[in-house]
């Protein structure tokens, strides 16, 4: 388990606005390793995680497109029924927030990652057994 930056983008829900995010960081050459769209009316606030952070601001500052930082924890959990279950117990016993997650696995491998934003991470690295 670790603390991640995530960019947080605004969008408004409507075709092209999610290609011109992703293009730019395309042209800049910045791998995009998580992206949490939720659906919603009007505007939207996406997120991405990036193999390179500072190139991804440069490119998307380059791009004038408006972005914000957000702390949040990835989660390595074991690809297995109940897996998450234990994590959000110990973040429910420590009542600590969860504020959104997203995660994903790929068929044939044991890990699962999970991106968790949470009331208070320091508090939530302590009961997920870090600090």
């Amino acid at each position: 388990m670790t603390t991640i930056t995530q960019i947080a983008v605004t969008l408004e829900n409507k075709p092209g606005t999610l290609h011109r995010v992703c293009s730019a960081l395309a042209q800049a050459q910045v791998n995009i390793t998580a992206v949490f769209v939720p659906e919603v009316k009007g505007k939207g606030k996406v997120r991405l995680v990036v193999e390179d952070l500072n190139r991804a601001r440069d490119a998307l500052r380059a791009a004038r497109i408006r972005f914000s930082e957000e702390e949040a924890l990835l989660v390595s959990a074991e690809h297995r029924p109940g897996a998450l279950a234990e994590v959000t117990e110990k973040l429910a016993e420590a009542k600590i927030n969860i504020k959104y997650a997203y995660a994903t696995t790929l068929p044939g491998h044991a890990q699962a990652a999970v991106i968790l934003a949470v009331s208070n991470i320091e508090k939530a690295l302590t009961a997920l057994g870090q600090s």
